[in-house]
């Protein structure tokens, strides 16, 4: 274990200090083919709405208990990310302390980045 996170077990001796990943993953739809009626060897022109629409998924996970927390939203950006960091910290029992494991998106080490008292942010390991 990293000296980080054996830290963290010392500087919460009341705690388990469980492990969680933490990513993001878009989903979504890049437009739709257009097909048109036309007779056989011709190409006729067709006007089609291209629309990019998508989702994300804001995810962590325990391996070490399979505990998962999740949630959707239609953007990525630090507001989203203090909404999910709210929702991991209720969601997390009260003699755990959450060490979160994730990359260096702009919304991970956005100065405005509320982190709660019962989660430390591990953003290189």
């Amino acid at each position: 274990m990293p000296r980080r996170l054996a830290q963290l077990e010392i500087d919460h001796p009341d705690k388990r200090v469980l492990n969680y990943y933490q990513d993001e993953a878009r989903f979504g739809q890049h437009g739709t083919i257009t097909r048109v009626w036309a007779r056989v060897g011709t190409r006729p022109g067709a006007i089609r709405q291209t629309q990019y629409d998508y989702l994300y998924v804001f995810s962590a996970v325990c391996p070490q208990t399979g505990d998962a927390c999740g949630l959707v939203s239609p953007h990525v950006n630090t507001e989203v990310m203090n909404l999910f960091l709210q929702q991991f910290s209720r969601e997390l029992p009260p003699d755990v302390h959450a060490a979160m494991i994730l990359d260096r998106a702009g919304w991970h080490i956005s100065e405005a980045l509320k982190i709660p008292s019962n989660v430390t942010l591990i953003r290189d390991l």
